[in-house]
């Protein structure tokens, strides 16, 4: 006899963030007290692109009623992208189909979204589609001062891990570079930098030339230095987006097209070290001046991902898991769940599409916000006053054996 109550499927694409298990938690317990039936898709689009039917297991109020707690995705994850080939995306619905879902939940970035918005297309009503915002980067296309889930975990767990690292500099005399996740925007390494108090934090959106060379970025570093050993410390740490490797000209990192590319096209950024990159030029830098200095490159990543989500996004999550079952119950499609002003606000899937690249838009840190100023003044950056005033000036230029005439030159562009 056939099922005559509604299927509803999950799925989760994208890198792991904290709170995914409890989204999946919330979906199903709303869908089944809704009248549904639910179904846990596994390695998100990976399987359904192949019409494999298999990797899928039913959920039940018992089974997830308390995987909230944790981090990591019960259902797996994978970044699969069906949008590739359009006989991938006429697979997921066939199989979808085969498996009775009539309504799905995806969970992810921008990349699932747009995934979300095709399939959806493709649909042409026979499933309803809610997406709801994933990732630790926190830039995905929602209003200002709205975060995607997991963020604020991902950032209360580096803060502590770079407090630590501040400890450990002062202790030992010597310099971290902590290299966050962030693949286009700044957001992350911005709050983990502002909450900590870094001595510095560096995002790919203060630089508005696009490619930016690796010595301009190496000398606002070594400014930072020799104003921090000016003031007697010589040490710090340096916070550093990892989205920054993307912006470099890539003549100045020996050319990029040996490292490998996900099934989105983006560059695997764990193949290439910013960190350690800037540490060698930074360095060899500081020497050059007569400087001597030890630097450290840590990259603060994956061990945010699957941490366990702190209450903000354990509450942020389940509400969201609602409110994306609720949408379905209503008959609600196309459209990624938000919260705004307290209430839900479905925001359709073709708002969140970019004019010009088709793909869907990215939420960027306005450096122009007075949230990003009050960062910027306490971090120790080289200023346009430190070079006009002849004695601070005299100061860093004797520090690093140069005439203030050749630190002024070298280090203006950098202010």
């Amino acid at each position: 006899m056939k099922n005559s109550r509604p299927v509803v499927g999950i799925l989760v694409g994208g890198g792991p963030a904290p709170g995914i298990n409890s989204v999946i938690s919330a979906v199903t317990i709303r869908s089944i007290l809704g009248g549904c039936d639910v179904v846990g898709i596994i390695d998100g689009f990976k399987w359904l692109m192949e019409g494999n039917t298999s990797h899928v297991r039913p959920l039940s109020i018992e089974e997830v009623g308390r995987i909230h707690f944790r981090g990591g995705s019960y259902l797996g994850t994978s970044r699969a992208n069906p949008t590739k080939k359009a006989e991938s995306l006429g697979h997921v619905l066939s199989a979808l189909s085969k498996l009775g879902i009539t309504r799905l939940v995806t969970i992810g970035g921008d990349d699932t979204a747009f995934s979300s918005l095709k399939l959806e297309e493709q649909a042409a009503g026979h499933v309803q589609i809610v997406h709801v915002p994933k990732t630790i980067d926190n830039d995905l296309d929602l209003p200002a001062g709205i975060p995607t889930f997991g963020f604020q975990t991902a950032r209360h767990v580096a803060v502590e891990i770079v407090k630590n690292l501040m400890v450990d500099a002062h202790t030992t005399a010597r310099w971290y570079f902590a290299v966050t996740m962030g693949r286009k925007a700044g957001h992350l390494a911005l709050g983990i930098g502002k909450a900590a108090g870094a001595t510095l934090t560096v995002i790919p959106e203060e630089f508005t030339e696009r490619p930016v060379r690796l010595q301009r970025l190496v000398d606002l570093v070594i400014g930072t230095m020799i104003k921090r050993l000016s003031g007697g410390r010589s040490d710090g740490v340096v916070v550093l987006a990892e989205g920054l490797i993307e912006m470099l000209d890539p003549q100045d990192l020996g050319g990029l097209d040996h490292v490998e590319r996900d099934e989105h096209g983006h560059l695997r950024l764990a193949d290439v070290d910013i960190g350690d990159v800037l540490r060698r030029e930074v360095a060899k830098g500081m020497k050059a001046l007569g400087l001597a200095t030890t630097i450290v490159a840590k990259n603060v990543g994956y061990e945010l991902r699957c941490a366990d989500p702190i209450p903000f996004d354990m509450e942020y999550t389940r509400d969201l898991g609602y409110c994306a079952a609720q949408f379905l119950l209503d008959g609600g499609t196309a459209a990624m769940v938000s919260i705004q002003d307290e209430r839900f606000t479905p925001i359709p899937f073709k708002q969140m599409l970019d004019s010009v690249s088709g793909r869907a838009k990215v939420r960027m840190v306005d450096i122009t916000a007075q949230s990003y100023q009050i960062a910027c003044q306490y971090m120790i950056r080289l200023s346009d006053k430190d070079l006009k005033d002849p004695v601070t000036l005299g100061c860093y230029a004797s520090l690093a054996g140069l005439s203030p005439e050749v630190f002024q030159h070298r280090f203006q562009p950098v202010v």
